[in-house]
């Protein structure tokens, strides 16, 4: 199989990611930081280009494994944005799927709220769970009054599902 036609198939095989408004924006705004970071790193080589000193030598190829660095995950970042769809905002809200937001209870009445998201998205800190994880493969599917098991040994939890939006 040629470069081309390889190129072709890994594109056609690709699943879109699906992505929240908010996760649009976050990953757009990265990839504008790693653009202004690569300019400045492009410019100060060219000024170290002008000096030829030991320690010299050492600041520029330093900068030269940012540089790789920072092109790496830009084009890692580009190739997600290329991929990437937004969550369609019309949706069944019977089940539980990419983009809903869930709440729910655990045993002692604390009540939980998530919204489940593409790994790429995934932030639990902020609520947002990723689909993969233990917790979002559980909840995937699932209907109000479902209760879901989730955890393991003594830290094994019931969540009972009270509502999707």
């Amino acid at each position: 199989m040629n470069t081309t036609t390889a190129q072709t198939y890994r594109t056609a095989t690709q699943q879109p990611i699906l992505i929240s408004k908010r996760g649009m924006k976050d990953l757009k705004k990265s990839i504008a930081q790693l653009e202004q970071d690569l300019s400045a790193i492009q410019r100060s080589l060219k000024e170290s280009d002008k000096t030829h000193g030991h320690d010299d030598r050492f600041d520029r190829i330093e900068k030269l494994q940012r540089l790789e660095g920072i092109e790496a995950e830009l084009h890692d970042k580009k190739q997600t944005l290329s991929q990437a769809r937004l969550i369609p905002s019309k949706r069944t809200r019977l089940k539980v799927a990419v983009g809903s937001v869930v709440d729910l209870i655990d045993q002692q009445g604390r009540m939980f709220r998530y919204t489940l998201v593409e790994s790429i998205e995934a932030n639990p800190s902020d609520g947002r769970i990723s689909t993969l994880s233990p917790i979002g493969k559980s909840l995937v599917g699932k209907t109000v009054k479902d209760v879901i098991e989730w955890g393991s040994g003594p830290s094994y939890r019931n969540l009972q599902l009270v509502k999707i939006s």
